[in-house]
């Protein structure tokens, strides 16, 4: 500044001082003082009373709109808060993690101690800046809102609190309008008077939605997220995992990685310039520094994205179904209970289904804890024999074989593993829990002999008929049979019966005890199909029910002679605990007395002899471990089903074979026949579980034989005490009885006589047949027998066969008769100076005389080998001789040893011949040959001696004999609708068999 500029601003500071030190303008001053403060203090009070007035206006329309919301409780509130769909999880035995049950949305509770920090900063400085400052609104908000809505703006804009959205999300609807923003102010701001700032911040964060998942699945929660989208937990994503799920709240489905279908997406773009923005906001908000800001910007999140993971329910079809359907039918009973209902109200269908959908529904959304039986390691294990087994067999109209097989644990009921089929994709049906088959021959221990032994009508040393039979059945007759027609032994023990699946004896032992209504052992065995008819039916006995039962069941009441007779019902939910970690359910072992220790013991120690020796002695040698195993075969009718169900002191295993849509399985396949590939799949499963659990599988311990038990000798062919008689006839055996019921009669049936054979089979002698032709024996009267089922026998002459095996014993009701005429003369052959001849077609002959040169040589029986070795030259023929001593005419004579002859030789020969013939004139002399063919009119009756199969029988699994099947043609009906005599030889359809089975 100049001297110039300074004079200038001295002389104007000096004039203003002066202005404002002058008398005139101070008083101006204070005159404009006065009115300009009146002037403030009008404005001030006009604009006091005027926001008043607004406020007034403005509150009490705040009041009038939020009239009608109830003022809640804490506890109200948290109910509603806390109220979102959690999925439910799963898991194997020993809490071995499976995965969660399949729903709409998936979501997985976490606390927020286990979220990371990075997220829960990123959520918050994207969503709400001020969260920790506000009391559960921010003003400007509100007024926003008022604006928009009395301007009726054309963006309405929502509330930006945490809080304000948690309310709208989980109490109110998503509406836009003033109304429904009113209440959200006002319950917000209750929600912070109640509740912590990390309580609202955890909520929030378990209840957003983010998308999908690696499985296509919708998401909603940040363990959900973090799970599904990084495979991670919440508490270890790190800093652009956490930003990228802070941004999905704002368009979940459009910034997320994946599709429908759990592919990730082609364009991954907006889900990370989304991802970026919450970075930059977490910077400017001072979460994060600037070199942790640059190092997320430049990561490539799309490298942490995972790829498809498989649901449980893909991964574990057959099992996550059944869990999930046992699930619902316990959480129904549970919750009906609750509603003061009983467990029997729950048969009437339509309640049945109500409480049904309501459990469906929340086993979806309470996030319950499901905790298993099954064994993870054996189910692997039994899915991959499955999946590997080569021995099945052929496929038939576009239809595989299909497979179904279950392990439980006898004294617990656990089930340890199952196999539901072969390919859930082609075939959901579990063909373990759910398919209803006929079970065959399996049947037998559980609804014939196990109850028979209970009720003391049979023991395993009691005797029954083993030859064709007939039932009454209705109108018409059931004509069970064996295998092919065969294995046919005159009779049979129990035991023996049942260790090679003889189906005769089982249908009669079953008929001594059908009016004691044995079926209502099966139901006490857990089987729920058996109806009204099933209790009538004789052949229930070899499996023919009415409905057919499941694997699980069928194997479940094999458990039972395990358990000393006591029935434990299977089971796989072992639990189920709320989130909050309340134990709603928890299975409790309930046994039910079914037969006595002794009764169930017995069954077994036959049912022992079926693995040991009959027809699943090939079992045996599959096995890569030895326990004391109890079991039966079984097969259906046509051979739809083959089965085989097994038992040790710790578990009971049963594999089933067969077709969804029923063919038969006959035939080979790799060498193998149906049975034989069952049993075969049985023993590789088995195996596979014994690697995986040796002491579980294998037990160091055997059946113990509880008291009341004795041995006991009987003979063979009635049960009784044996007699003197039965001894000397060599039909003495010994077996186990329970001791109330060993036997206590003696056998008084035997005398000593005479019999001829023929053929295999023994008749009496009667007093004119040639005692040269006879053998002493003792006499079995079949009247004396009649507790072996002689009623039933279609022919009393088949039940003594002939041969080593049937003893010196014929039934003195088998009678040869006489057929009135003299036996036509035989022929016979002659062969390195063997004559020989067969049978003589009239079934009266009992014996053959041998001459050389006109003398007798030599007498044979019918019954041996008809054959004769010359000891000498000469001129040989052969006469028949009947059961009255009738001889007849002399067979072609054949020259042994002999040179060649002249004519006059020859006539010489021929003089000899004429003479020969004249010495049996008073034979046949004035008798007048009968030309025209005829049977023998003889009549047989005979009681049978049965083979001791124990020691002369060879083991029928290895020698490749098969047990019949049932032919259940009568499906629709389930009756015993049987054919008569006649109509059995006419092979009528309309028959209802069951008639058994395998090798």
């Amino acid at each position: 500044m100049n001297n110039n500029q300074k004079d200038r601003f001295q002389t104007a500071w000096k004039q203003i001082t002066r202005f404002f030190k002058s008398e005139k303008t101070q008083k101006n001053a204070r005159v404009t003082y006065q009115v300009i403060w009146n002037l403030m203090l009008i404005l001030i009070i006009v604009g006091v009373l005027g926001f008043s007035f607004a406020g007034g206006v403005g509150a009490g329309y705040f009041a009038a709109i939020v009239n009608d919301e109830p003022v809640r409780s804490k506890e109200d509130l948290k109910k509603d808060i806390y109220n979102y769909e959690e999925t439910s999880e799963v898991y194997f035995a020993d809490n071995v993690y499976l995965g969660k049950l399949k729903s709409d949305l998936e979501r997985e509770e976490v606390s927020i101690d286990k979220v990371s920090e990075h997220l829960k900063n990123a959520v918050i400085a994207t969503e709400d800046e001020y969260f920790y400052e506000h009391d559960g609104v921010v003003p400007k908000a509100i007024l926003r809102a008022i604006y928009q809505e009395f301007t009726n703006a054309s963006v309405q804009s929502g509330g930006s609190t945490l809080t304000q959205q948690l309310i709208k999300n989980q109490v109110l609807t998503n509406e836009v309008s003033f109304d429904r923003k009113a209440k959200e102010i006002l319950l917000a701001l209750r929600v912070e008077k109640f509740f912590e700032k990390e309580e609202i911040l955890e909520t929030y964060l378990n209840v957003s939605t983010l998308g999908r998942n690696s499985s296509g699945r919708n998401i909603a929660g940040v363990e959900s997220a973090a799970e599904g989208i990084f495979g991670v937990e919440a508490k270890d994503l790190t800093l652009p995992q956490s930003a990228f799920i802070a941004g999905l709240p704002q368009s979940p489905f459009g910034y997320t990685p994946y599709t429908q279908q759990g592919k990730l997406k082609d364009n991954q773009e907006p889900g990370i310039n989304r991802m970026k923005t919450v970075l930059k906001r977490m910077y400017s908000n001072g979460y994060i520094t600037k070199e942790e800001y640059d190092k997320a910007i430049a990561y490539d999140i799309t490298k942490d994205f995972i790829g498809k993971k498989a649901l449980p329910s893909e991964k574990y079809p057959w099992l996550t179904y059944e869990i999930e359907k046992r699930s619902i039918e316990i959480l129904s009973v549970s919750l009906a209970k609750e509603d003061g209902y009983e467990e029997k109200d729950l048969k009437n269908d339509d309640l049945k289904n109500q409480y049904l959908e309501l459990a469906d529904r929340k086993l979806r959304q309470n996030g319950y804890q499901i905790y298993t039986t099954v064994n993870k390691e054996i189910y692997d294990k039994m899915q991959e024999v499955t999946k590997n087994y080569p021995n099945f067999g052929y496929d038939k109209a576009g239809e595989p074989v299909e497979a179904g097989a279950i392990l439980i644990e006898n004294k617990t009921g656990k089930i340890i593993s199952f196999v539901g089929g072969r390919d859930f994709k082609r075939e959901q049906t579990n063909h373990a829990t759910a398919s209803l088959r006929s079970n065959g021959s399996t049947m037998k221990p559980l609804l014939v002999y196990g109850p028979g032994i209970e009720l003391g009508k049979i023991s395993p040393g009691s005797v029954s008929a083993n030859v064709p039979i007939s039932i009454p059945a209705g109108s018409k007759a059931w004509h069970p049979g064996n295998y092919g027609g065969g294995s046919y032994t005159g009779v049979a023990t129990a035991r023996e019966a049942l260790k090679n699946s003889y189906n005769i004896p089982a249908a009669l032992f079953y008929m001594k005890i059908i009016n004691q209504r044995p079926a209502s052992y099966l139901e006490k065995m857990g089987f729920t199909t058996v109806t009204k008819d099933d209790y009538s039916h004789p052949s229930m006995s070899l499996g023919a029910m009415d409905k057919g039962v499941t694997v699980e069941e069928n194997v479940n009441a094999f458990g039972t002679f395990a358990n000393s007779g006591e029935f434990v019902d299977a089971y796989m939910i072992d639990k189920i605990v709320s989130k909050d970690g309340e134990v709603i359910y928890e299975h409790k072992v309930k046994p039910v007395e079914v037969f006595s220790p002794q009764a169930a013991y017995l069954t077994l120690d036959m049912m022992r002899d079926v693995v040991n020796s009959g027809t699943a002695a090939s079992v045996r040698n599959r096995l890569a471990f030895s326990s004391d195993w109890a079991g039966k075969t079984g097969t259906s009718q046509n051979y739809w089903d083959a089965w085989f169900v097994a038992t040790n002191p710790n578990v009971s295993f049963g594999t089933w074979l067969g077709y969804d849509t029923p063919k038969s399985l006959q035939g080979t396949y790799n060498g193998l026949e149906y049975n034989k590939r069952n049993m075969y799949y049985w023993a590789d499963l088995i195996n596979a579980a014994y690697k995986v659990d040796p002491k579980l599988i294998d037990p160091d311990k055997r059946f113990e034989m509880p008291g009341g038990i004795v041995s006991r000798s009987f003979c063979g062919v009635s049960g009784l005490l044996p007699s003197s008689a039965c001894q000397k006839a060599g039909l003495v055996k010994s077996d186990l009885f329970i001791a109330k019921y060993a036997p206590s009669r003696a056998d008084n049936s035997f005398i000593d006589g005479q019999y001829v054979s023929v053929g295999s089979k023994r008749y009496a002698a009667l007093p004119q047949t040639p005692s040269e032709f006879t053998s002493g024996g003792f006499m079995l009267n079949p009247e004396s027998f009649g507790d072996i089922g002689l009623k039933y026998v279609d022919d009393p002459g088949a039940l003594i066969p002939g041969g080593k095996n049937g003893g010196n014993v014929v039934g003195t009701k088998a009678k040869l008769n006489d057929n009135g005429k003299t036996p036509d003369a035989l022929s016979i052959t002659v062969s390195n100076n063997k004559i020989s001849w067969g049978l003589h077609p009239e079934g009266d002959v009992v014996g053959y005389r041998v001459y050389n040169n006109g003398r007798k040589v030599a007498s044979i029986k019918a019954g041996d080998n008809l054959v004769y070795t010359a000891g000498s030259g000469g001129s040989y023929y052969v006469t028949a001789v009947d059961i009255v001593g009738k001889e007849s005419a002399p067979s072609q004579h054949v020259e042994i040893g002999a040179k060649k002859t002249s004519a006059k030789t020859e006539t010489k020969d021929t003089g000899n011949k004429s003479k020969d013939s004249t010495k049996h004139k008073d034979n046949i002399a004035n008798e007048k040959v009968d030309t025209e063919d005829k049977k023998p009119d003889s009549k047989e009756e005979t009681v049978t001696v049965e083979k001791d199969t124990d020691k002369n029988n060879t083991d029928k699994e290895d020698t490749g004999k098969d047990i019949n099947i049932d032919k259940d043609t009568d499906k629709d009906t389930g009756k015993d609708t049987n054919i008569d005599k006649e109509t059995d030889q006419n092979k009528d359809t309309d028959t209802d068999k069951a008639e058994e089975e395998e090798e």
